[in-house]
Formats: C-alpha cells, sequence, structure tokens
C-alpha cells in the first residue's frame, strides 16, 4: 500500500491538520529553593486512585500531570496549563514543580527515595519491582508524554481511497505501525532538537555508569531510564509485536507488558490485549525531555512541529526493511543523544535534508503552519547552541544547572500564585465558573466546557454527569426557578403570599407611563430598577426621594436595560446577600456601593482611577471586584450629593458612586457570615424555599442585625438572584470567604466528598 500516493490527494488537505492530542507531564516537587520535598502528595488533589488529571508517578514526589483528550493544540494547551496551576496551587505554598527531567540532588540513601504510596497494592508491588530491577534513582527523571491520534476523518477518507486492505481497523494499525517505524527511525532529530539533560544532578549516578558529561540528553541514551538490553520487540507488523512482547514477559525479561518502555508506546485500549482486537487507536511518543523554557514542559510550537513530523513520516517512504531501519534509528539516537550540547551533530546534513523535506512537504500539501516555525528548527539543526539542550547547558555554565532550573521553577511559581483566583487557560470565562473549575479539577471530578462563551460545562465522575451552566445554575433547581426570579414581579408576589416583607410599587413598560406616575413617588425614597436583569444593571436609588429630572434619567438608564421598569419603595438600612444551597446559608455578604476615600488633594475621578489599580479589580466578571465606571448613573448618584467628578473630595471623606450596593457596579465586598445568628438566616431559608429554589442569593435590607428578626420591619427583602456571583464571596475586599464553588460540586458529587 502506498501511502505516500494516498497523501497526495487534493481531498485529503482539509483533514491533515485535524487531529486529537494528550499530554501526560511528569515532575518533581521541590523546595522553593530547588530540593527534592520529603512530604506526601497533596491531601487537597482528592484520591490519585481514580484521578483523571493529577497522578503520582514512581516516587511519592513526582506527580503525573494528564490532560483529556484534546481536539485541537489551543484546546490541549488551555487544559494543560489549567492543570498545572491547580497542581501548584494545590501543593503547600512553599512548593514547586522542577522544570526540568533531571530530578535534583537525590537521597544518599537509596531506600530515602520515597515509593509513591498507592491504594491499589498491586501498583505498589509493580513499582518495587521497578525499584529492584533498574534502581530507585533511575526512576527519578521525568519527561514528556505526547499522544496522538489522526483524525478519523483523515483515516476514513484515505481508506476509501485505497482498496488494497479491506478492513478499517487494520488500515488504522497500518498507518501507525508505518508511522512507528520511520519515528523510531528518526527518534534522533528529536532528540537532537528537544533533548533536554545535559547533565546529571547529585547521587542520580553509582559507580562508573555516568556518561561523558555534558551530552544532549542522558534521558534518552543508554544512561537514561531504558529497558534491559537484552528486550527486543519487531515492528513489522501488530501481529510479531504482541508476539515478541508475549515472549519477553514469558521468558522473565519483562513483568508485564507495560514495562516496555519504548520511545513509541501503541495504544488500543485499556489493556495490551485490547491491540490485538481493536487495532492501534493512537501512539504515545515517549522520547521529550522537559522544556525547560515552556512553562508545561512543552510548548504549542513543539506539539505543532511534532504533528507536522508524524504526518510527513506517514508520507515519507521507508528505506529499509523495519528490523533494520528501526535498529539504525536506535544506533543514530544513541551518538546524537551523548554528543556535546553545543557541537553540531554527525548527522547534521541529513537532519537538514530531512527538515527541508518537510518544509516542502507543508508548501505542497498547503498547510497552515505558525509564522517561522520550520525557520526556528532549521536554525537549530545550523546551530546547536540554540537547542533546548544547548540553551540550558550555555545558561548553566553561567551559574549551575540547579540554579537554572530553580530560577524557571521560581518564576512558573510566581506565575501561578499572581492571581489565585483566575484559572489560566480559561481567563475568558466568567470568575464564578473558572474558580468552579478549578475546584472540579482539584477533587478529580472531569471537566468539558461545552460553550465557553455561555458559561457550560459538563461534569462526570464515572457514569454520574452533572450540567452546570455559570458555575452555579444546575439540574437541583427546576425549570422554572430562574423564570420566576428573572421576572421581578412574580418574585415579589410569591415572597409577598408566603409573608415576607417585600417593597411596594408600579411596573411600567413605557417612559411616558412611568413619567406621568412621577408624583405617586415625589417626596420618599424609591429605586427604579429594571424587571429582569442581574448584576444590578440599570438601577437608580434615590433615598431621599427625587426631583423630576433626575428621575426621568434614572427611567432612561433603566429603560435601556429592559423593556418593563420597576419603581418600589426604598428601604432603608443595610443590604447584605445570604448566599443558600440545599437549604443552608453557605456565605452572607455586606455589599458596599462604589466608593472612594478623599486625600483633599484629588479629584474624585483621579480617586477612581487611583482605586481600579487594584488588581482584584476588573471588568466582565473576570476578577473578584469590578472596576469603578463613572457614567450616567454615577454622575447622578454624585449630583444628589452636590458633586461633580472634578470635586476634591475632603480628606477621609467617603464619596459614594452609586447607591445601590452591586459588586459588579463597582461595590465593594466585605465577608460577615459569623456576624449573624441563625434567626435572619432562616429568613433567607424559609425565603429561598418559598421560591422553590436550591441555590440562591437572596438580598435583605437589615436596619440593625443585633435586633431579632421576628421584630416587625427588622428586614426587608429586595430580591432574589438564580444566578447569583460567587467571587465576591470567595474573595471579598475584606475578611476571608466560603468555598461556595465547592459547595455546590458536593452539592452534585457527595460521593467525591
Amino acid at each position: 500500500m502506498n501511502l505516500k500516493t494516498l497523501l497526495e490527494n487534493k481531498e485529503l488537505q482539509p483533514y491533515l491538520l485535524k487531529a486529537r492530542y494528550g499530554v501526560e507531564r511528569e515532575g518533581q516537587r521541590v523546595t522553593l529553593a530547588g530540593d527534592l520535598v520529603d512530604t506526601l502528595h497533596p491531601t487537597t488533589l482528592g484520591n490519585r486512585k481514580h484521578h483523571p488529571y493529577i497522578q503520582t508517578d514512581f516516587a511519592e514526589t513526582q506527580l503525573e500531570l494528564i490532560t483529556p483528550v484534546a481536539q485541537s493544540i489551543s484546546e490541549l494547551f488551555d487544559f494543560l496549563t489549567a492543570i498545572h496551576e491547580v497542581a501548584y496551587r494545590s501543593m503547600n505554598p512553599e512548593e514547586m514543580i522542577w522544570p526540568i527531567s533531571m530530578p535534583p540532588m537525590l537521597p544518599e540513601k537509596e531506600e530515602d527515595i520515597l515509593i509513591a504510596q498507592l491504594d491499589n497494592f498491586e501498583d505498589v508491588l509493580y513499582r518495587r519491582y521497578l525499584a529492584k530491577s533498574y534502581g530507585r534513582r533511575k526512576q527519578m527523571v521525568s519527561g514528556i508524554h505526547y499522544n496522538f491520534e489522526f483524525s478519523d476523518e483523515l483515516l476514513q477518507k484515505m481508506f476509501a481511497l485505497q482498496s488494497e486492505i479491506k478492513e478499517y481497523t487494520a488500515f488504522k494499525t497500518a498507518v501507525y505501525l508505518k508511522v512507528t517505524r520511520n519515528y523510531l527511525h528518526y527518534s534522533w532529530l528529536v532528540t537532537y532538537l528537544f533533548g533536554a539533560t545535559p547533565v546529571s544532578e547529585a547521587r542520580y549516578f553509582e559507580g562508573d555508569e555516568r556518561p561523558n558529561e555534558p551530552v544532549r540528553s542522558i534521558r534518552n541514551s543508554s544512561h537514561g531510564y531504558k529497558n534491559h538490553p537484552d528486550v527486543k520487540v519487531s515492528y513489522e507488523s501488530l501481529e510479531q509485536y504482541i508476539v515478541d512482547l508475549e515472549r519477553m514477559v514469558n521468558e522473565g525479561k519483562l513483568s508485564e507488558e507495560k514495562e516496555f518502555y519504548s520511545v513509541v508506546r501503541f495504544r488500543g485500549g485499556k489493556k495490551m490485549a485490547d491491540l490485538a482486537e481493536a487495532g492501534i487507536r493512537y501512539i504515545e511518543l515517549r522520547n521529550l525531555d522537559l522544556n525547560p523554557f515552556a512553562p508545561c514542559g512543552i510548548s504549542e510550537e513543539q506539539a505543532e512541529f511534532l504533528h507536522l513530523f508524524l504526518l510527513f513520516l506517514l508520507w515519507k517512504e521507508e528505506e529499509a526493511p523495519a528490523h533494520i531501519w528501526v535498529t539504525d534509528g536506535e544506533r543514530k539516537n544513541e551518538e546524537v543523544a551523548l554528543e556535546h550540547p553545543l557541537q553540531a551533530t554527525r548527522y547534521q546534513e541529513e537532519a537538514l535534508e530531512t527538515l527541508i523535506a518537510l518544509q516542502a512537504f507543508i508548501e505542497e500539501q498547503g498547510l497552515r503552519v505558525s509564522d517561522g516555525l520550520m525557520a526556528t528548527y532549521i536554525e537549530m539543526v545550523k546551530i546547536p547552541a540554540e537547542t533546548v539542550a544547548g540553551k540550558l547547558y550555555t545558561q548553566s555554565q553561567k551559574t549551575s544547572q540547579k540554579e537554572v532550573a530553580t530560577k524557571i521553577a521560581l518564576e512558573n511559581h510566581a506565575r501561578a500564585w499572581a492571581k489565585p483566583y483566575q484559572l489560566a487557560g480559561f481567563t475568558q470565562m466568567e470568575l464564578s465558573t473558572q474558580i468552579f473549575m478549578f475546584d472540579a479539577i482539584q477533587k478529580g471530578i472531569q471537566v468539558e466546557v461545552l460553550d465557553d462563551r455561555d458559561q457550560f460545562l459538563k461534569l462526570s465522575v464515572g457514569n454520574h454527569v452533572e450540567y452546570v451552566k455559570n458555575a452555579n445554575m444546575t439540574s437541583k433547581d427546576s425549570y422554572i426557578v430562574p423564570l420566576l426570579m428573572a421576572n421581578k414581579t412574580v418574585t415579589k408576589k410569591v415572597l409577598d403570599q408566603a409573608g415576607f416583607r417585600v417593597p411596594k410599587g408600579r411596573e411600567f413598560s413605557s417612559l411616558e407611563e412611568a413619567v406621568t406616575a412621577y408624583p405617586e413617588f415625589a417626596g420618599q425614597g424609591i429605586v427604579v430598577k429594571p424587571k429582569s436583569t442581574n448584576y444590578g444593571i440599570g438601577i437608580s436609588i434615590f433615598k431621599e426621594g427625587a426631583s423630576l429630572e433626575d428621575y426621568q434619567a434614572a427611567l432612561r438608564v433603566a429603560f435601556e436595560a429592559d423593556e418593563d421598569v420597576l419603581v418600589e419603595e426604598f428601604f432603608s438600612g443595610t443590604e447584605y446577600r445570604f448566599f443558600v444551597i440545599d437549604g443552608k446559608v453557605k456565605g452572607i455578604l455586606l455589599r458596599v456601593p462604589a466608593n472612594v476615600k478623599g486625600d483633599g488633594e484629588r479629584t474624585i475621578e483621579a480617586l477612581v482611577a487611583e482605586k481600579n489599580r487594584d488588581p482584584l479589580r476588573g471588568t466582565n466578571h473576570r476578577s473578584p471586584l469590578e472596576k469603578i465606571q463613572l457614567g450616567d448613573l454615577e454622575k447622578i448618584a454624585l449630583k444628589s450629593q452636590g458633586y461633580d467628578i472634578t470635586d476634591v473630595p475632603a480628606k477621609d471623606e467617603i464619596v459614594y458612586l452609586r447607591d445601590n450596593s452591586n459588586i459588579s457596579s463597582g461595590g465593594d465586598s466585605i465577608e460577615v457570615t459569623e456576624m449573624f445568628n441563625e434567626d435572619y438566616k432562616e429568613v433567607a431559608v424559609k425565603a429561598v424555599k418559598a421560591l422553590g429554589a436550591v441555590i440562591c442569593g437572596i438580598d435583605l435590607i437589615i436596619p440593625d442585625h443585633t435586633i431579632p428578626a421576628s421584630e416587625k420591619d427588622a428586614y426587608g427583602i429586595i430580591e432574589g438572584n438564580f444566578n447569583p456571583a460567587m467571587m465576591m464571596h470567595i474573595y471579598p475586599h475584606k475578611g476571608i470567604g466560603p468555598r461556595l464553588t465547592m459547595d455546590v460540586l458536593e452539592l452534585l458529587f457527595p460521593e467525591m466528598f
């Protein structure tokens, strides 16, 4: 079968860059000084027995981070970045992930390297066997496993264009066998470009087995973690591959099939026996050292190059029988791995020819690739100092490899902790959703982003599936609940009929009608707000009453947000947000309207600009606090106090720019849950129950929280929220907030808590 001819068919061009990807990244946990930790796997990461994202490799100190299957490289790195950030912020803040494959200095006694303490005793026994067979020190090296699957669309199209192989599974297997043989032949080129273990750290080697350092890749040489030399397997056919592996096990050269540490591993199911039935579904490349200059240990450029390289290897003809072709590649790889990292490889000419041929293949196929991608790798062949090993060794010469790695690790650590309220890779989503995803990943709940714009997620644990929108809209609430609370008139009627005090008022569907009714509200405190909006949009509050001019301005703002507007009586007192989950108050927040504190020198406009520089303030619900705006509503609020934005308030004078206290309009949040007794909490729980909700934010106006809730006019309920923002509770302006996202997850997946 001529796969080269098949790939040149123009019908395939739209499918060539489609694939499925996955990455497994290993890494040692170290102290901020760059020394191996002596702590156990973080308990915050749930049970690693079934954790889909964060596991432990050989040693208790060795994390393994695993992405879900991704449909694009950008999706792959979104998840890989997010998982890294979860791992970092789940560890002790004084720990970080070592960025290079070579472990830092190991314990003096080999037995002090602690084997992973796993629940499954068979897994522990297997690691004990590896320790005895290969030594614990060799196991401590880390790397990247790159999982790759050609798109089913591409392979189906190719299958349809040929007639030699009659069965699709057999065709896929033939494709991956050819790619694998070619990859094994050219693995030396990957080692040259991406090898990054030039020197060993203290106590990695024992006796005289150390290579003549520096080299390109200790890990990918015979001095790395390799099978014993007598382990030999054929790649000529899948049948022979399976037979050889079974023979290696029967002869005692391998304990089981998974001990076979080839540069490429075939994947067809959970067990090796599944390969015979299902064929090869995807391949796992295992010869990638950690790239210290990429925060996740591998860069998007590397992933893109590997995809193109694998396509090229599928196209390129093999030039010798399988065993000779593969053996020749193994020999070259050993030579290249042990070359000095700053010297030109002895296969420089062949490397250039191969990359130039790859570039020509890309151009002939009309593939769109990142600007300068191939030029970068061609330059690496010409200038060895530009390779990953070359850069690492050059920088290490100025100080030491440990100091370089520690500096990089500290930078990664600082980046992960810089904005602990965000989830890297998903910062385009609302903050509550980011926090919710962080917690789900941390607990080992599988997360699939169904629609990032609409904040729609699919969560699963085994066969248990839950769909969540905006981090708190779940199947626990019936469809009618958000519809009820989206309509503020209906909300008030339901609460009023249940015996709760709510503001009196009227609903208007036109500006003219509302203006005509002005005499009904003149001289009393009122609130003008849209009927069906959240986040405090379009709300104006007049505590002492409004002039006709201000009343009309407030109506115009409200009608911009909704076609129906409410004008209600104003309840005096302090507004508190009670967050109720499943019949329990989980958090209470005092929300202070947007404000600035005068210094006697700067204008209100300058003070707002200064306050907005707070890193906790942002826009579009991507930060715990929102930036203060200076729009029409703020100017109305200032005017009612006799100010405009160019005035200079007296020193320590508080000037409010809003009357409503929504955090989404620039307010400050203060955690006050412990300040309240049970009576007001009971009011909130009963009100939420009256609305039929399970997850709800309920807003109470309370003049004096020390007065019992049973007294007349002790409180008033002004709003129920079916989509209450959680980030303002979790990261308040003052105080330590409750982790409401974890409470929602516990409601949905009690089996994980």
